[in-house]
């Protein structure tokens, strides 16, 4: 589990194939390793990838074929910057929202404008995580916890202040380059309660429903 406040920004040293999947390496720069042990997990670009050897100047992780399919990892290359980010701790502050690293899919920078010392960005999102995200909701960016400002026609906009497009690679980000999304956790298992309580409340005695969190403002 992780926060999305990224804490390093690194670079990808290797890819290998291996039987068909790829083993990375990962030069993690600044980011601190002392405390994290082989089976850890750490958040790359916000792939939730599982520490499985430690280098020295990093790690290296596999990268199953599930995570190939729905992530962009396959068109990283040695020198691809990376947002780094360890899982988090039961004292950890929870600056920015529950991020779990398993992307949802892959969307695409539309617009990118200056405002003021900001940077506001159009992402273009899949049609099937569009209902996921809602306006001043959390979305996770290649691994930033970051708030939707608003949406458009297509995804949703962001505004991306000094620090946040310092510390991370969000700042490098052109249009027509493409993105790792993950949507709220939140948002996931509402839609799952709410499919499966209208075939079970008469045999479960669930009195949960749409119409019930409508009726007390849980749903709009």
């Amino acid at each position: 589990m992780f926060t999305g406040i990224i804490e390093a920004v690194g670079t990808v040293a290797s890819v290998k194939n291996q039987q068909g999947d790829l083993a990375l390496t990962i030069n993690t720069g600044s980011l601190d390793l002392s405390d994290v042990k082989l089976g850890d997990s750490i958040a790359t670009n916000g792939v939730c990838l599982t520490v499985v050897a430690l280098t020295g100047q990093g790690f290296v992780a596999d990268v199953s074929r599930e995570s190939l399919a729905h992530t962009r990892i396959e068109q990283w290359n040695s020198g691809t910057r990376v947002n780094l980010e360890k899982a988090m701790l039961p004292t950890t502050r929870m600056g920015g929202h529950i991020v779990t690293g398993h992307v949802d899919g892959v969307g695409r920078v539309a617009q990118r404008s200056a405002d003021a010392r900001s940077v506001r960005f159009t992402i273009s999102a899949p049609e099937t995580l569009r209902k996921y995200i809602a306006a001043k909701g959390s979305v996770t960016v290649d691994g930033v916890s970051l708030t939707a400002n608003a949406l458009s026609d297509g995804g949703f906009e962001l505004n991306i202040v000094p620090h946040t497009a310092q510390e991370t690679t969000l700042n490098a980000l052109k249009v027509g380059d493409e993105v790792h999304l993950e949507v709220d956790i939140i948002a996931r298992y509402l839609e799952q309660l709410l499919r499966g309580s209208d075939d079970k409340q008469a045999t479960s005695g669930s009195s949960i429903s749409q119409a019930f969190l409508m009726q007390n403002g849980f749903w709009k």
